[in-house]
């Protein structure tokens, strides 16, 4: 299946900092396609390359087989929601939302049916009267996302969309996002820094750092079976400890004084990642040891489950999140630590 979007060896220099570097990545069509990464990562220089708003100092964009590089914005098929909503504030809503249409001096009675229309998805048909400043964070929202979406682009293009809502209204917008992309089967491509809300809504995620995409996929594969060091530690946040290969699927973890079963053969000294909610803490040594032991210095709670720092007797800490089960290790007491066979994965780079 060809991409709708192909990016090849996109590059964009701003004097000596290189802000994309040689990005080679397919989008397919109908994906919510996530650009995740830290801030200085690249992410929205590259989502502004294939908007049209910055030109790359070498490479190409290609949007449904068309090369687009050299066309503004507006010669796109794509269209993009800011950061900052970047609504006309003397317009109502239906006019902010109509604003595109009427640039495309499209007959009036077809323009009000199409704003008519795409207000009812967004669900703001009994706002379009009032001007953004009677709006709540989320209603504007909705309205840059209408205004984006009347001109029924191929690819919608969201920068950190939902960065100015509170916690409760970013879940709740989140599905809203989810739901509209399903029913209209438009491409998104959305930045983010948050690791949550790409897991959350994203089908595939290119993990970015450095101007590069470091690693691409579904979030199942990338969080489960990270391809390399980086990755597993930003995403979720996975103990990273030192591993030397034994044998086949196998490795012994220095700091631990134990060895273990690893998802792949490791070729070379590298690493295993284990993710914290993947162990399971004990006051006794669990069956089918020996399993390392430490000191917990720390209990944080979470509602359902509580985050434990583990002093290894090594001197590495551990990282461990468990259900609230009466009984649990309290700080100052030992505990040994266990995980599946499958928890480990082996790390080369």
């Amino acid at each position: 299946m060809a991409p709708l979007i192909r990016l090849e060896g996109l590059t964009k220099r701003f004097g000596e900092t290189v802000a994309a570097d040689d990005v080679t990545l397919d989008i397919l069509e109908g994906e919510l396609f996530g650009l995740l990464g830290a801030s200085g990562s690249g992410k929205t220089t590259l989502l502004r390359l294939l908007g049209g708003f910055e030109t790359p100092t070498a490479g190409r964009v290609l949007i449904d087989g068309v090369d687009v590089t050299a066309l503004p914005p507006y010669e796109r098929p794509t269209n993009m929601v800011f950061q900052s909503y970047a609504l006309f504030p003397h317009m109502t809503v239906a006019a902010n939302i109509a604003f595109g249409l009427k640039q495309a001096r499209m007959p009036k009675p077809e323009a009000d049916a199409r704003v008519e229309e795409v207000m009812e998805l967004v669900k703001l048909t009994e706002l379009g009267k009032r001007k953004p400043s009677e709006l709540s964070g989320g209603q504007r929202q909705r309205v840059a996302l209408a205004r984006a979406l009347v001109l029924r682009p191929k690819v919608l293009l969201l920068d950190e969309p939902l960065s100015a809502l509170d916690k409760k209204l970013r879940e709740h917008t989140q599905f809203e996002l989810m739901r509209l992309q399903r029913e209209l089967g438009i491409t998104f491509v959305i930045v983010t820094h948050d690791q949550d809300e790409a897991m959350a809504m994203c089908s595939r995620i290119a993990v970015m750092d450095m101007g590069k995409v470091i690693e691409t996929g579904t979030p199942r594969a990338i969080y489960e079976r990270p391809q390399c060091r980086f990755v597993a530690d930003f995403i979720g946040g996975a103990n990273i400890i030192d591993a030397e290969p034994v044998g086949p699927s196998r490795v012994r973890l220095p700091a631990l004084g134990v060895e273990c079963a690893v998802t792949d053969s490791l070729p070379a000294k590298g690493w295993v990642a284990l993710r914290p909610e993947r162990i399971s803490l004990s006051h006794e040594a669990p069956a089918g040891g020996p399993w390392p032991a430490g000191q917990v210095e720390a209990v944080a709670f979470h509602g359902d489950f509580q985050l434990y720092r583990v002093r290894m007797d090594g001197g590495v800490e551990l990282r461990v999140a468990a259900s609230n089960v009466p009984g649990d290790p309290k700080p100052g007491e030992r505990a040994f630590l266990s995980w599946p066979a499958d928890a480990p994965v082996a790390l080369s780079r």
